[in-house]
């Protein structure tokens, strides 16, 4: 009998879902439906690229920041964008955003070539190896190598070290053969399964501890990894340390509850995957937004296309101004809401801004309101309910009833 059964029984290699909530297998089918809706998105790849390494950003800062690194998200960015500059005190701060960088570059290069990430000790330890790179550490810390010492983090205590390894082998062996999607061809649940395995992974790999540091941060990048290599975007994949990091007190009080529960996941799980759907929603509606803004873009190009005047050039450009405006704007206050508004109506009398504006209410391309004027973006949501205060085309319809 192993020591590690007796000290920490709860690392039993089992997931019973039997008594989970029916809430934590609708979470899951969301999740990777949303997942599915991500990785079809069509965007330019300037405005992709954009909202790419914004979420790069957040899920690096979010797996350093969880253990201590101190960088805000405006300066992670800066550091991808090589414009950074710290003092010497605090360059290691950046060398920890490099080694996370580097793990997960290391994922999408090997997806990108066709090739499944492996799960396996090996595969872990070089996590591990990367984690730690050319940080200060302690003399019995050797990056990728398991630690040979007992280890006690936050009043929880590693499972033995002479057991790390055999822990490891079963971890992966667990993980490869029992937290698969079953095989049926009407129904792929990859996706959702891969979140149950790399929570799960991520779990374990607290519970025992198998390396005198990283450990954190290991477990995160090897969730990215299980995430990446069942199908997740890239920007997605990433949502999950964002919500560890987001909710920092509440992660470690259901990490620490998972062990005291003597190995009840369920808690961690549901705490993890609605996590997940909830920053999946909201990445979505970030992508949403910026569709929103390229589809009503074009068609305000399209409404002037064969209009080569002065005055619709004019024209044009208001209601695309109007429309980065985030509430009504007072007829006089129009021409100072962009630069070359406040130019093409500089040497105008005011009868030209209403001409404007009226010509345009007409068109329904904006609507006059008691707090000013407002871009109607709202006509192109073709499939939008009918709700107060929705622009009308000039034959009374709401775009959406056609």
């Amino acid at each position: 009998m192993r020591t590690y059964t007796q000290t920490h029984p709860w690392i039993s290699f089992q997931l019973d879902l039997r008594h989970a909530p029916y809430t934590l297998w609708l979470m899951l089918g969301e999740c990777q439906s949303k997942c599915e809706h991500v990785a079809r998105v069509p965007l330019r790849p300037d405005t992709a690229n954009k909202l790419y390494q914004i979420y790069l950003a957040k899920g690096i800062l979010a797996t350093t920041a969880i253990e201590g690194n101190t960088l805000s998200e405006e300066e992670v960015l800066k550091h991808l964008e090589g414009t950074l500059k710290l003092p010497p005190s605090r360059e290691y701060l950046s060398r920890e955003i490099d080694n996370i960088l580097r793990g997960c570059n290391e994922t999408l290069d090997l997806i990108g070539k066709g090739e499944a990430p492996a799960i396996s000790p090996d595969s872990i330890r070089h996590l591990n190896e990367v984690v730690l790179d050319g940080l200060d550490l302690e003399e019995d810390c050797v990056p990728g190598q398991l630690r040979r010492h007992s280890v006690t983090v936050g009043g929880y205590r590693g499972a033995p070290a002479g057991d790390c390894e055999r822990l490891l082998q079963k971890l992966c062996d667990w993980l490869n053969r029992d937290l698969n999607p079953p095989q049926d061809p009407k129904q792929d649940l990859t996706i959702a399964y891969a979140i149950l395995r790399a929570v799960m992974a991520h779990l374990y790999i607290a519970w025992i501890h198998p390396f005198a540091d990283g450990n954190g941060r290991t477990a995160r990048l090897l969730e990215f990894q299980i995430l990446m290599g069942a199908g997740v975007p890239a920007a997605s994949a990433h949502l999950l340390s964002n919500h560890y990091n987001a909710t920092r007190t509440e992660y470690y009080r259901r990490l620490s509850g998972a062990g005291r529960s003597g190995g009840d996941v369920v808690p961690f799980l549901l705490y993890a995957v609605q996590g997940f759907l909830d920053n999946l929603k909201q990445q979505i509606d970030t992508i949403w937004i910026q569709q929103w803004e390229l589809a009503w873009q074009n068609y305000v190009h399209e409404q002037f296309r064969d209009k080569p005047s002065e005055s619709s050039t004019r024209q044009r450009r208001l209601v695309i101004d109007l429309s980065r405006q985030q509430s009504p704007v007072l007829r006089v206050r129009i021409p100072e809401i962009s630069p070359r508004l406040a130019r093409a109506y500089a040497n105008r009398t005011p009868k030209t801004l209403a001409r404007d504006l009226n010509a345009l209410c007409a068109t329904g391309l904006i609507a006059e309101t008691p707090q000013g004027y407002r871009a109607c973006k709202e006509r192109i949501l073709a499939f939008q309910p009918q709700r107060a205060g929705a622009c009308l085309d000039p034959q009374g319809i709401l775009p959406s009833s056609r």
